[in-house]
């Protein structure tokens, strides 16, 4: 399945790189993303950058032995020094050069590492075009991680298609109101019912927010438990048709006339967790095997997957926004047919 062509180019947006947990001052580290290699690192004063991975003295590889000292990336190979600004400030012998950088666009977020990538593939093509949403303020308990083969629009796709969820993950969720497209930010609002030990059935109102192609954010509060949820799913484009998916959770369970215990949300995290990544693992052998259609038959029900798909163009090269009018939504600015790149697979309707 490696070798099929990809109907789909790399979107553009922010994309998870890793935790912020693993990158502590002093450490530099490697991210793979849209078939290149990000250097990351962080400064002795806690600031973290992200870089292009070769010396531009003579190629070294920063990720291979590059180290930080104080608040500049040194090369392995010749120790070349790099300041904040990606310019060179000297070596051992005291000699620099003009060459920089090439630097790329990093924010952190809930303890996570997002770098900013140009619509087509590339991590580099100027400022961003829109930024990350606010951080919820609380940080993962709970990660896991893991490949798929497929593209990270096929990935969150799925959170609109309500049949394959009762069809596959036995789940009975349903959309309670339209989506919401908001440019970069699309809201589904659903419904799970689900069934706990001792309260019988629970139905859980969990709106989703899609922030971009590569974050899926779900906040939830369970007032039958006095909990909460927080789950970030966060695919991440690593080569073509090869997606990594990051699964983040955190749970509140207060200890009835204890409140909050550190280890018990803990606990109540990873449980969460593990039914996140049960479904994911059922998605996995269905995305890598199924064909992305450009002109899908939908059904009845899920005119919310065609809305999320009109939503999606505008990560991709060659859109030019069209200003709101009657009967568009305003701030997503999408036409209709697929965007630069795309095409319909052969066995496509129409």
């Amino acid at each position: 399945m490696e070798d099929r062509s990809a109907p789909l180019p790399y979107p553009g947006g922010w994309f998870c790189v890793g935790r912020a947990r693993d990158l502590p001052p002093g450490r530099v580290r490697t991210a793979r993303l849209m078939g290149e290699d990000v250097v990351l690192y962080r400064t002795r004063r806690g600031a973290v950058r992200a870089v292009g991975p070769h010396c531009p003295h003579l190629g070294a590889h920063f990720g291979a032995g590059g180290t930080v000292r104080g608040e500049e990336l040194v090369c392995p190979f010749h120790g070349f020094a790099f300041g904040p600004d990606g310019s060179c400030t000297g070596s051992p012998d005291g000699v620099r050069f003009r060459g920089s950088l090439a630097g790329r666009h990093l924010r952190e977020r809930d303890g996570m590492l997002f770098v900013w990538c140009a619509p087509g593939g590339g991590p580099g093509g100027g400022p961003p075009a829109w930024e990350l949403p606010p951080a919820v303020g609380v940080r993962p308990l709970a990660w896991w991680s893991g490949e798929v083969l497929s593209h990270p629009q096929e990935v969150m796709e799925n959170s609109v298609d309500f049949r394959h969820v009762r069809v596959l993950h036995g789940l009975d969720t349903r959309e309670t109101a339209p989506p919401e497209p908001a440019g970069p930010l699309f809201t589904v609002h659903q419904r799970t019912t689900t069934r706990f030990p001792g309260l019988g059935a629970v139905s859980l109102e969990q709106p989703v927010t899609l922030v971009g192609l590569g974050m899926m954010r779900l906040v939830a509060e369970l007032p039958q438990l006095g909990s909460s949820l927080r789950v970030w799913v966060l695919a991440t484009p690593v080569a073509p048709w090869r997606t990594r998916v990051r699964m983040a959770v955190t749970a509140t369970a207060p200890v009835p006339g204890v409140g909050a215990v550190r280890a018990v949300d803990r606990a109540a995290s990873w449980a969460a967790l593990r039914a996140s990544v049960r479904i994911i693992k059922q998605d996995r052998p269905v995305l890598a095997h199924k064909r992305y259609l450009a002109q899908p038959r939908l059904v009845p029900g899920e005119r919310s997957i065609g809305l999320f798909r009109h939503w999606a163009q505008q990560f991709y090269p060659g859109f030019h926004p069209e200003p709101a009018g009657p009967g568009r939504t305003g701030g997503a600015g999408l036409h209709s047919g697929p965007p630069a790149g795309l095409r319909p697979g052969p066995d496509a309707a129409g």
